[in-house]
């Protein structure tokens, strides 16, 4: 990673005058924005030799092409989507999250420039707007949006059930995706238990306590036992980064049951498990499992909702999880070391503007 003087970005990057140009005011960094660094994934875009990273914008639009929509005037605080359509029927129709090119383009992750920078423009499909009440915490609209994405997922595939509600659910891991995921099925009204490896009492246990949703540390008692006592868990989120774990709650869920898996594995760790049982579990207790990545323009919407709405009934609650402020994009090491570094970090933000 390096500072890089950039070309000054333009209304007229954007065909059919629908640009907007945004002056960045935040950028939530995280574990993706490390692994890049280390070139574990990430391609620069054709015609550069180096990538912008940074896909959690937040930032204020300065200026608009002539058919932009009112919304998304000089003033408003906005937010850009992170994936781009490719070629295939989904990308097609507005579903590029759910893409099966091979090849796929996210701003600030591959083929495409991220929102490290001091200005950007963007085509107004992809730039959501947020209230002025938001100004605080807005960067952590593409976080949730990820938690929004799989819970819209689960409830899109378990209307097959006709009066599906859960009442309680399970999230793994407290990172900054765990917890947001927390915040949303407290919104929902579900009762849940945030299963992650830290003992208590920290900052994360605290903030998830403060939901009046529960916290278990792996260190201190197994994820069949935390069933037992909170369960059975109707809707399962996985999001430690840790793919055994995954298998555990399959074989965990209720019947019924919706196991949404968030996390992106690229090791090859291997795990032996209780195939058949999970198997049978699955089939004759009409189980789903389903994965999910990055987000489509509605659950930024969603997100967006839930943000206002976490405000009204956590008051003061969003803006604890941005623990550790950047000075500048000339501060990129001291970025690193909080990512790679700092266990109490939950989100590492810069502060561009």
């Amino acid at each position: 990673m390096h500072l890089e003087d950039v070309p000054e970005p333009s209304l007229g990057d954007v065909d059919g005058g629908r640009g907007v140009l945004v002056k960045v005011i935040r950028v939530g960094v995280d574990g993706t924005d490390k692994e890049i660094n280390e070139a574990e994934y990430g391609a620069a875009p054709e015609g550069f030799d180096y990538l912008v990273t940074g896909h959690e914008s937040f930032g204020e639009v300065l200026d608009a092409g002539p058919n932009v929509r009112a919304s998304l005037r000089p003033g408003a605080l906005v937010v850009a989507t992170v994936r781009r359509p490719g070629s295939s029927p989904y990308d097609r129709i507005g579903l590029q999250d759910m893409t099966t090119d091979d090849v796929y383009y996210e701003r600030g992750i591959n083929l495409l420039h991220g929102f490290l920078t001091e200005r950007y423009v963007e085509d107004e499909t992809y730039v959501v707007p947020l209230p002025d009440s938001l100004r605080e915490v807005g960067v952590l609209l593409e976080p949730l949006s990820v938690s929004e994405k799989g819970l819209n997922q689960a409830y899109e595939i378990q209307r097959r059930l006709k009066i599906w509600k859960p009442e309680r659910a399970a999230v793994l891991g407290s990172g900054t995706i765990g917890l947001l995921c927390t915040l949303a099925l407290r919104l929902r009204g579900v009762d849940v238990t945030c299963f992650s490896k830290r003992k208590p009492p920290y900052l994360n246990s605290r903030l998830v306590e403060e939901l009046g949703a529960a916290y278990v540390s792996s260190e201190e008692t197994s994820l069949a036992d935390t069933s037992a006592e909170h369960g059975p868990f109707d809707l399962i989120f996985e999001a430690t980064g840790f793919s055994p774990l995954a298998f555990e709650a399959a074989e965990l869920l209720a019947k019924n049951g919706a196991l949404v898996l968030a996390s992106v594995t690229g090791g090859d760790r291997k795990a032996e498990i209780p195939s058949d049982k999970i198997n049978q579990g699955f089939v004759l207790g009409n189980k789903v499992m389903v994965g999910t990545v990055n987000a489509s323009p509605d659950d930024f919407d969603r997100g967006v909702t839930d943000l206002v709405r976490a405000e009204a009934f956590y008051p003061g609650w969003l803006a604890k999880l941005l623990t550790t402020p950047i000075e500048g994009l000339d501060n990129y090491e001291e970025m690193l070391l909080h990512l790679t570094q700092d266990e109490d970090a939950v989100k590492v933000f810069v502060e561009v503007g």
